[in-house]
């Protein structure tokens, strides 16, 4: 089985998170963690993931505080889903969402595309969830001395193989950001 580090991407996350928070008006602090979600008959457990295998489950957890005097306005937090993941609906919380393949444009659960048929006509379809690439969710205001955490789960592709190398090294990975 393939294996990728996720720490390589949470940690390429934070730093783009880190560039995007430094224009913010009021200062703000982040962290990205990356678990693997474990089931059993008995219960569901996390623990920190430092690698993973095609069919994992892992949940990112993105924590933003506002270490600011005052409230700072407007914040929106997105969360990138790097390639090779597969996005699980309904495990994104808080449950109001938006998602993006482009991270530009951002609709509400679940993606739909129009697509043209062979005939010329147009049809409306489903984004498979594999594509979509960030989730955000609507701005809010974040007090001074608050916290604001978002997270949703993913599934490792089973096909990893042929994106190992995107999932380890995501350069287009935007981060867990507030705009």
């Amino acid at each position: 089985m393939t294996l990728f580090r996720s720490r390589a991407w949470a940690l390429s996350a934070l730093l783009a998170a880190g560039a995007a928070l430094a224009t913010a008006s009021e200062p703000l602090t982040n962290t990205l963690t990356v678990h693997r979600i474990v089931a059993s008959a008995a219960a569901e457990t996390s623990e920190p993931a430092s690698t993973a295998r095609p069919g994992d489950v892992l949940e990112y957890v993105a924590e933003f505080h506002n270490t600011g005097s005052s409230t700072a306005r407007g914040l929106s937090a997105t969360l990138p889903l790097p390639k090779g993941t597969e996005f699980l609906p309904g495990s994104q919380h808080p449950a109001d969402v938006r998602a993006s393949v482009d991270g530009v444009s951002f609709d509400a659960l679940p993606l739909k595309r129009v697509v043209k048929q062979a005939d010329g006509t147009l049809r409306e379809e489903l984004v498979p969830t594999r594509e979509y690439r960030y989730l955000r969710w609507p701005a809010s205001d974040l007090a001074a001395g608050g916290a604001l955490s978002v997270s949703a789960r993913v599934t490792v592709a089973t096909d990893i193989a042929a994106s190992v190398a995107s999932v380890a090294a995501p350069g287009a990975a935007k981060g867990g950001a507030v705009h």
